[in-house]
């Protein structure tokens, strides 16, 4: 295992650095979350955080079942104000027992593609393992207790990557890596569906077979 190790807020600060690098989103436009093991409780990122200057102090911790501050170990809870999308973490947590991270960023392709009323298609292989499937939740104030609801419903079946249409993306995962994982390549396939479209050949883009999602369906030991 090569991902950073330790303290979850570490990973969560590594993936908070990566995005912002990477584009997906700008300053403080995203939050991010995990599970604190064997706790009703997650660590997320305070309110206004700079998702590139994250740092083991910027993250409070708050029970999933009602939202309060938690005490996690021998220390009192940190009292920082979470992000204003902390209905929307929460949700996703109770609507599912599997999700241990989640990840909101606001990756510019895949919202211009929503402006443009295309979906993302799934071309490659890694796409296919990774995002499985993506699905659009119909806009929602941010940080309002419809999108939340809205996004858990819709996350519930098993879909791991949604689009918020006008507003950004979540990405979940039973691990922060997993999460991280999804988030680059949720982009990287709407960099390539939104390329053919730009070309004017979107009509002749070809999905990932059949016959590989099929195997995906089949077996979680498929390699890419």
């Amino acid at each position: 295992m090569n991902y950073v190790p330790g303290d979850l807020r570490d990973q969560l600060a590594h993936v908070g650095y990566d995005v912002v690098q990477a584009g997906l989103v700008a300053g403080s436009g995203g939050n991010l979350s995990a599970r604190i093991p064997d706790e009703d409780a997650i660590w997320v990122t305070a309110s206004g955080s700079w998702l590139d200057r994250l740092s083991r102090s910027t993250f409070t911790s708050v029970h999933i079942s009602d939202g309060s501050f938690a005490s996690i170990g021998s220390l009192p809870p940190p009292r920082l104000e979470p992000t204003s999308e902390l209905a929307l973490h929460l949700a996703l947590y109770r609507a599912r027992p599997d999700v241990n991270a989640v990840v909101h960023l606001h990756p510019q392709t895949a919202l211009l593609l929503d402006a443009l009323g295309e979906h993302i298609r799934i071309v490659t292989t890694d796409h296919a393992y990774y995002l499985r499937r993506v699905s659009t939740v119909p806009f929602r104030l941010p940080g309002s207790s419809e999108v939340a609801a809205l996004t858990a419903a819709m996350a519930a079946d098993g879909t791991d990557c949604l689009v918020l249409s006008h507003h950004g993306c979540v990405v979940v995962g039973d691990s922060i890596e997993l999460a991280h994982k999804r988030a680059r390549n949720l982009e990287e396939a709407a960099q390539l569906t939104y390329r053919a479209l730009a070309a004017g050949r979107l009509e002749n883009l070809r999905e990932c077979p059949e016959e590989f999602l099929d195997r995906l369906s089949g077996s979680a030991a498929v390699s890419v």
